[in-house]
């Protein structure tokens, strides 16, 4: 299989995050930098974070979709959990550093700089993380074969988002994050220019930090529970028992066990079938 072929297999919502969020990091970066801002080097410590994470997770979406060996007959879904579970310690150290330059703000508040550069940053910031968040919500909705065009897409996609692969949620709630972190920085730069008080660039920044410690928390322990080997959720279940019910050789369902194997599921059956039916 050449190079191409295996970057194809990855999710692309994570690729595509990865790629926007470099972006996002090196001008949140400079603008920092020029501004002193620290709400503005709060988001861009985020983008930096979600950047490693989605190309952690990027790369974990590509080995899951290994086939499965003598060795490990059940393959490798479940690796892209662990690849998460990576991602996850990245965020909870980004999100300390954070709250930790938030209440250094909050003690030793400063003006910061270059009030304009910040906002055309933080606006093309919101934009980009506003294109990857639907691309992710399209990604859901693809996933979990939900009937959904256009603006029914983002009604679609938080209704079905629990049945999206552990990549997708990821890059799903990351962008959720980032993009309502890059409003939160814009509205706190901008009190903090007009009133003059500069503590407010301190409580912004430790508002993101916050918001970081909780995507980790939910992220964290979702995929936790997957890489442990969680159940399918109800309505796969229900799928799955539909499709096998509706085969006219099968009388009844003994027992089934559905675990969820990354964006896959590994489906044990036993069957009651009818008396015709071969035994090969």
């Amino acid at each position: 299989m050449s190079l191409v072929e295996l970057l194809k297999k990855g999710n692309q919502s994570a690729a595509a995050a990865a790629l926007g969020n470099a972006i996002i990091a090196v001008s949140k970066g400079t603008a920092a930098w020029l501004s002193g801002s620290g709400a503005m080097l709060a988001t861009t410590i985020h983008s930096i974070a979600d950047t490693l994470n989605q190309a952690f997770v990027f790369a974990g979406s590509i080995l899951a979709e290994k086939r499965p060996t003598k060795r490990f007959p059940a393959g490798f879904g479940r690796v892209v959990n662990l690849f998460v579970l990576i991602a996850v310690i990245i965020i909870s150290i980004m999100a300390y550093e954070t709250i930790k330059e938030g209440w250094h703000l909050i003690q030793h508040p400063e003006p910061s700089q270059n009030l304009l550069l910040n906002v055309v940053i933080l606006v093309l910031a919101v934009v980009i993380d506003g294109y990857v968040l639907f691309k992710a919500m399209k990604e859901i909705v693809k996933e979990t074969g939900a009937n959904a065009t256009g603006w029914q897409t983002i009604r679609a996609s938080f209704q079905n988002v629990g049945l999206a692969s552990p990549p997708t949620r990821l890059v799903f709630y990351e962008d959720i994050l980032a993009t309502f972190s890059a409003m939160l920085a814009l509205m706190f730069i901008f009190l903090a220019d007009l009133t003059g008080v500069y503590i407010l660039d301190g409580i912004g920044t430790l508002l993101i930090g916050s918001l970081l410690i909780g995507i980790a928390i939910k992220i964290g322990y979702e995929n936790t529970i997957g890489l442990i080997g969680v159940a399918a959720p109800k309505v796969i279940q229900e799928r799955i028992a539909k499709i096998i019910l509706d085969d006219p050789d099968v009388v009844d369902i003994k027992k089934m066990r559905i675990l969820q194997e990354g964006r896959k599921y590994h489906v044990e059956v036993t069957l009651n079938c009818g008396k015709d039916f071969p035994l090969l």
